[in-house]
């Protein structure tokens, strides 16, 4: 009897922080999507007059904010920058990983390891003006010298996850691959990189999720050029003197669709977890 009761009071205290976590997500999400199809003119002072729902449901703010941030020209360059970075990103981190996380037992790749790692500790603000200038120098003040700093600036992190996803992947796979005939890069290209697919749907979604809402990087290094990104272009919707907020949510919300669709898309390998039964 006792044990029942507690069992109860835990399912009252873990459905009170769901509840309270849920809110969390919906009311930021309700005031959004409401201040997004309001008219400036119903936007008033008082808190009742902001959670209260427009008077007409029209889709203006999301015309006038598509033609105010060239939307579709700044969606095509966040999804090049986007895509591009996932892409690299899987690719080499995943072969540093793998390579760093075979060889943990090294004092040279442990030291390697943990020197990469390491650089999770640095903060942005400190490499911000020696880079503008770098890329400068070099010709990089593009798209293309963004995502070349992204693989880097993301390589810590994902390294950590790859070389620790690596522990739940037997060695026997690889041993039963060698006794085969099959090297070392056939074997992680044909079972390895492919059993990591959980981790590549994590990996991916973390990346994309910070480049698509990234506005420092892009800012300071295409500073004065016209290949604006989304978050960059929605600074358009922010002045001296005040902000528009129906426009600027209304502009959000666009922008929440496509990395909410990959985000749904990849979900499924998320889940997946590691690896069971490959080795009996």
């Amino acid at each position: 009897m006792k044990n029942t009761t507690t069992a109860v009071k835990a399912n009252k205290t873990v459905m009170v922080l769901l509840i309270l976590g849920l809110s969390t997500i919906i009311f930021p999400l309700y005031m959004t999507i409401i201040i997004a199809f309001k008219q400036p003119s119903e936007m008033t002072n008082n808190i009742s007059g902001i959670l209260s729902l427009p008077k007409t449901w029209s889709l203006d703010n999301f015309r006038e904010a598509m033609e105010v941030t060239d939307f579709w020209r700044s969606l095509k360059n966040s999804l090049l920058i986007s895509v591009l970075t996932v892409v690299l990103s899987i690719i080499i981190h995943s072969l540093m990983g793998y390579t760093l996380g075979r060889n943990k037992g090294s004092k040279f790749y442990n030291f390697v390891y943990l020197f990469i790692v390491s650089g999770m500790f640095v903060p942005f603000a400190i490499l911000m003006m020696p880079l503008a200038k770098q890329t400068a120098e070099l010709g990089l003040a593009n798209w293309f010298g963004v995502i070349l700093l992204y693989v880097v600036f993301y390589m810590p992190m994902n390294v950590m996850l790859y070389s620790g996803y690596l522990v739940n992947i037997p060695l026997a796979l690889e041993e039963a691959a060698r006794v085969d005939g099959a090297s070392t890069w056939r074997t992680y290209w044909k079972i390895i990189f492919p059993i990591m697919k959980p981790m590549h749907a994590t990996v991916a979604v973390i990346t994309a999720l910070a480049v698509w809402n990234d506005v420092m990087t892009p800012l300071v290094i295409m500073a004065g050029s016209s290949q604006n990104t989304l978050p960059l272009a929605q600074l358009n919707f922010q002045s001296q003197f005040g902000t528009n907020y129906n426009l600027a949510f209304a502009s959000y919300l666009l922008s929440l669709i496509p990395i909410l669709i990959f985000y749904l898309i990849c979900q499924k390998q998320i889940l997946n977890g590691v690896v069971n039964g490959a080795v009996k």
